[in-house]
């Protein structure tokens, strides 16, 4: 059976709505005496009428603010599991290592299974941004579950209300202020009671007898200002998880090389990695005790590129945006991305080397070649010979059987493996391995090797200052970017708006009718009722009724 929400007043009410929409009329069962609930003027909310399909009810369990809480609390539960162990994206070169060893040698097994879980990853896991957004709908459902019925109630409220409505209220009075049956008198006692509340700021509307002062309506909607700033805020970090739109990484730059910047366009080059040290006389006595070296200053010649084209490649296109030394507290900057000086270490390597080809029977040289230690070319041409790269070992070692592997993979003992071909060699030519250090030649003999393998040729630097170029630091670099924040900051102070607006202001109304020379007063606020006491006396008592805030409270009557 559908209810009747009709009012006397003629006016057709939605289900749920406990005063009329109109009239102000309680719709209820019973006849009560007690103060009336005037959340949202009483109109009826969608999450609070009768559940008829499922949406109904997601909505009404979204509305909730039980809800609300429970799903914030479990967010921030979650959050603080975060914070446990570093997160992966706090490791310099996460991606070159084992995740799961790093974390079971630095924080035994208990990190080992944090990270199996994935917390070691938690504000970018599903789960996580799935609470955000669970937050972010909620309050989008809270929001218009509430603001549509006040919207609704406040701007099309009735100057003259029911005596019920009224008399009702927290604040009211009521008493004789005209002779009965004289509506001039009455209409001009009104008039006067209107300018007394226009004084203290009022919006004062009147309907003969019947009177409606208003003020500070708009504070009414300082918590909806409050969700449309958090709602931006959380979009906000949601899009952090954009590829380039937030970023904050620690990774390693090996002097003379670019490196690609991850989820951006962009490569780095450490050109050339500097440090000065303390003088002993500039130092403290514990300090020269101990024989520390204590560094002063260390800082990096850094160029950025922008890549045009093959990015992530062997040969990437690049060019030259922007150069500046990086020291500490002094970052790099260019169009959002900045890169603080963080740490070194002194990682000497070999970038390239170039050796000179020559016949090792008589000595004579066919020409130079480059071999890059990092991406070296698949053939070179020297001379009337050629030489195809067949194999290629950073880091050259023997397994247990005595065959060639590849024990790391950084050029920490790069080895080259040529099959050479032109004149005087067989039809397939011949096998060639070269070590590009000299500790590497002796330790495993590649003259032997070679001689062994037929080859009459000789790979070998002329010198070591000119012909080999080498990395003796690697700069640890701050990587940051953040093109969230400037919505996280514009969410964050509508956010703080709504908050002042919320608690500065405060939305006071005040209704009064005479009829047959009673006055009747009922008056309404969010907050701060000392205040609307105080002004309703001031205005009563200016316009000929003497009274006091203490009476106003319900009429002086004792809950």
């Amino acid at each position: 059976m559908i209810p009747n929400t009709k009012c006397e007043c003629g006016h057709q009410n939605h289900i749920g709505t406990v005063l009329c929409e109109s009239c102000g009329k309680p719709l209820e069962d019973t006849p009560s005496t007690e103060p009336l609930e005037m959340r949202y003027d009483g109109v009826a909310r969608r999450s609070q009428r009768e559940k008829r399909t499922i949406l109904d009810h997601v909505w009404a369990w979204l509305s909730s603010v039980k809800t609300a809480l429970w799903i914030i609390g479990i967010t921030l539960v979650g959050a603080s599991l975060g914070s446990i162990y570093p997160q992966t994206d706090t490791i310099i070169n996460a991606e070159m290592i084992d995740l799961a060893q790093y974390y079971r040698d630095n924080h035994g097994t208990i990190g080992y299974y944090y990270y199996l879980l994935g917390f070691a990853d938690t504000y970018d896991s599903w789960w996580f941004r799935g609470l955000l957004v669970l937050i972010g709908t909620s309050l989008v459902v809270c929001s218009l579950d509430r603001v549509l019925p006040l919207y609704r109630a406040l701007s099309k409220q009735q100057i003259r209300k029911h005596l019920q409505f009224i008399t009702r209220q927290r604040v009211s009075w009521t008493g004789p202020v005209t002779a009965p049956g004289d509506d001039q008198a009455a209409e001009e006692w009104v008039r006067e009671a209107g300018k007394q509340f226009r004084r203290k700021g009022y919006r004062v509307h009147i309907d003969g007898t019947a009177l409606l002062a208003e003020k500070h309506r708009f504070s009414r909607w300082g918590p909806y200002i409050n969700h449309i700033g958090l709602i931006i805020f959380l979009l906000a970090l949601l899009a952090r998880g954009i590829p380039g739109w937030s970023m904050d990484q620690y990774l390693a730059f090996l002097e003379g090389e670019p490196t690609p910047i991850p989820e951006t366009k962009y490569y780095l080059e450490n050109r050339k990695f500097s440090i000065t040290f303390y003088d002993e006389s500039e130092m403290r006595e514990s300090f020269r005790e101990q024989g520390k070296s204590v560094p002063k200053e260390f800082k990096t010649e850094a160029i950025l590129y922008e890549c045009k084209s093959g990015c992530g490649g062997a040969k990437p296109e690049l060019v030259e945006v922007h150069r500046q030394d990086i020291v500490v507290n002094k970052p790099l900057e260019y169009k959002g991305l900045l890169v603080y000086q963080y740490d070194f270490a002194q990682t000497p390597q070999i970038l390239a080397v170039r050796p000179t080809l020559r016949n090792a029977a008589t000595g004579e040289a066919y020409g130079q070649i480059e071999l890059s230690t990092k991406h070296p070319e698949e053939s070179y041409t020297v001379g009337p010979y050629k030489l195809q790269l067949r194999n290629y070992y950073p880091s050259f070692g023997l397994d247990e059987s005595g065959k060639p592997v590849n024990k790391l993979n950084k050029p920490e003992a790069p080895a080259y493996v040529f099959q050479i071909t032109g004149p005087g060699l067989p039809e397939g030519g011949v096998a060639h391995l070269y070590f590009a250090r000299p500790a590497d030649k002796a330790a495993y003999g590649e003259d032997q090797i070679n001689r062994a393998a037929g080859s009459p040729f000789v790979l070998a630097v002329q010198s070591m200052e000119t012909d080999v170029d080498i990395a003796n630091y690697t700069s640890y670099l701050n990587v940051r970017t953040e093109r969230a924040l400037v919505p996280i900051l514009i969410g964050a102070s509508i956010f703080v708006i709504g908050v002042v607006i919320g608690t500065y202001w405060q939305h006071r109304r005040v209704w009064l009718r005479i009829d047959d020379g009673v006055l009747s007063l009922g008056a309404h606020t969010n907050k701060n009722w000392y205040g609307l006491r105080h002004e309703v006396a001031q205005a009563l008592s200016r316009s000929g009724v003497e009274t006091t805030p203490q009476s106003l409270d319900r009429g002086g009557k004792k809950p």
